[in-house]
């Protein structure tokens, strides 16, 4: 079964780019969503395997998402990534607090991307 893999942008471009990226990578099941808010409408129709979002979105932004994520029973242990143009090191400690298991800043590698999603996914996957 491909993973499903929720990606969270609100840049259709940069939308476009990542699911390019993790295309190359595996025959994943992709879903995207424009803003936290669309993310949080989608979650409860489908499992995910894992879950890349933005910071800087309209509405719901990236963590108030992934703090929703983290504390909801049903999606906490669903692997999350930080995709972002913020590049502090207190938004990245914000970010990491909350949950999220890696944070990348923009522009990204997309070995770094790639790399992030195999190692989540099979550290998620049953044994």
């Amino acid at each position: 079964m491909n993973p499903c893999i929720l990606i969270v942008e609100d840049s259709s471009t940069m939308r476009a780019l990542i699911a390019s990226t993790l295309e190359d990578l595996c025959d994943c099941d992709i879903t995207e969503a424009a803003s936290g808010f669309e993310a949080l409408k989608i979650l409860p129709a489908r499992q995910f395997d894992l879950i890349i979002t933005d910071i800087n979105m309209p509405d719901i932004n990236g963590l108030e998402l992934v703090n929703f994520v983290k504390k909801h029973p049903t999606y906490s242990k669903t692997p999350l990534i930080i995709v972002t143009t913020e590049k502090s090191a207190e938004d990245r400690k914000k970010g990491m607090a909350l949950g999220a298991d890696t944070y990348i800043t923009k522009p990204f590698d997309a070995e770094d991307l790639q790399s992030a999603v195999k190692t989540l996914l099979k550290e998620a996957s049953p044994s």
